[in-house]
C-alpha cells in the first residue's frame, strides 16, 4: 500500500504530495502511522542540499510520534496500536562494536531517518524496530515529538558527561534547543546559567529553570563569570568568542557544541591544558539514550514549547521556523 507524504524534488523546492511504494514490511521493521511529526533545522538544512548529502525527492520529518501499524515478522516488544516515537536514526548495521553496546549512533553504518531514507512529512513511515522507543503516557504527543531530535541532542551530552545536582552548568542560546537544555538541567538539579547576546529572554530563561543570566553583548558579563562553569552547552549556530568560554569553565570543566557554528571553532591550547578542560562535541544519541531522556522528561514534565500546524499546512510550517520567529519548536500534526 502507497505511503502519502510531502517531498521537494530539488534544494530548496517547495514540499508537494508525493506517494510512494515502501516494499514489503522487513522482517525487522516496524511502520509507524504518524501522528505528529517535529520540524527540525537539520530537515532545512536537508532540503535545501547544505550538507551535500540529499537525494531527491527528499520527505522530511525525524521527530515522529505515532502508533505502530505494523510489525515485522521478527519484532518483538511493541504492539500493533502502541504509541512510539522515531529520532534521527532509523537504522545501523546491528554488528559493530557500537551497535553491539547501545551506542548505535556511531555505528558507520547508520541509517539516517532522512538521508536517503524517506522521513515523517506523511501518514507513515518505516523503521527499523530497535529505533522505535515507546513514548510515556505523561507526554503529550506534540509536545514530546521534538524530544526525538532537540531534547536527545541536548540530554544526552549530560549523560556522557555525567551532569548531576552538583553541576554548575550554563546554556548558550536560548532557543529551540536550549529551552528545553535549560530544564533538562534544572531538573537535575543543577545550578543553571542562561547566556544570550542581550537580557531580552532573562524572565523567560528564569521561567524555564535559569537561576542567574548573562548577556554578552556589550557587557562584560561573560569575563566577569571566568571560573564559574563546570559544563556549558553551545545551542548556537553562530561563532562565539571561545576563548572566552573556555575561560568562564572551572578546572577540568567542559564545552560541548552542539550547534554548528558558521566559522570554524580556533583556540589556543594553553587554556585548554593548564587546568585540564574539555571542548567535547554533542548528538543525538542512540535509541537507548532516547529511552531515558524521554523517561525523565515525563517524570519531571520536561515539554517542547512549540507552535501547531496541519500536515497539509508543510510550507507554511517551513516559513515559520526558517523565520527565526517561532517560540520555539513547529510541530506539524495530522
Amino acid at each position: 500500500m502507497a505511503i502519502h507524504a510531502y517531498a521537494a524534488g530539488a534544494a530548496k523546492a517547495q514540499l508537494e504530495p508525493f506517494s510512494y511504494e515502501p516494499g514489503p514490511l522487513g522482517r525487522h521493521e516496524v511502520e509507524i502511522a504518524v501522528t505528529h511529526c517535529g520540524i527540525c533545522h537539520s530537515d532545512m538544512s536537508m532540503l535545501n542540499n547544505e550538507w551535500g548529502m540529499s537525494k531527491y525527492p527528499l520527505v522530511p520529518g525525524h521527530e515522529v510520534v505515532g502508533t505502530v501499524a505494523a510489525l515485522g515478522a521478527d519484532v518483538t516488544g511493541l504492539a500493533v496500536g502502541q504509541r512510539v516515537g522515531l529520532g534521527w536514526q532509523c537504522g545501523s548495521c546491528a554488528q559493530c562494536e557500537y551497535c553491539r553496546t547501545a551506542r548505535q549512533h556511531l555505528c558507520d553504518g547508520e541509517q539516517d531517518t532522512i538521508v536517503q531514507h524517506h522521513g515523517g512529512f506523511g501518514d507513515s513511515v518505516r523503521a527499523t524496530a530497535d529505533f522505535v522507543v515507546p513514548i510515556p503516557d505523561a507526554l503529550p504527543s506534540a509536545e514530546a515529538a521534538p524530544l526525538l531530535c532537540a531534547g536527545n541532542t541536548v540530554f544526552t551530552p549530560m549523560l556522557r558527561h555525567h551532569v548531576d545536582g552538583n553541576t554548575r552548568a550554563a546554556v548558550v542560546g536560548i532557543g529551540g534547543l536550549g529551552h528545553i537544555a535549560l530544564q533538562f538541567l534544572a531538573k537535575a538539579g543543577c545550578e543553571v546559567t542562561a547566556i544570550s547576546s542581550t537580557h531580552a529572554k532573562d524572565e523567560e530563561a528564569r521561567s524555564l529553570g535559569a537561576g542567574s543570566f548573562i548577556a554578552t553583548r556589550g557587557t562584560g558579563e561573560l569575563k566577569k563569570a571566568a571560573g564559574r562553569f563546570d559544563y556549558i552547552i553551545s545551542t548556537v549556530s553562530a561563532a562565539l568568542p571561545w576563548e572566552d568560554y573556555i575561560a568562564a569553565l572551572r578546572p577540568q570543566g567542559t564545552l560541548v557544541i552542539v550547534g554548528v557554528p558558521d566559522a570554524a571553532v580556533q583556540l589556543g591550547a594553553f587554556g585548554l591544558i593548564a587546568k585540564e578542560k574539555t571542548v567535547a562535541g554533542g548528538r543525538a544519541g542512540s535509541p537507548w539514550d532516547i529511552a531515558r531522556m524521554l523517561d525523565f522528561a515525563a517524570r519531571h514534565q520536561v515539554k517542547a514549547q512549540i507552535e501547531k500546524y496541519p500536515m497539509a499546512s508543510v510550507n507554511e510550517a517551513m516559513a515559520r521556523l526558517a523565520s527565526g520567529q517561532a517560540r520555539y519548536r513547529v510541530v506539524l500534526e495530522r
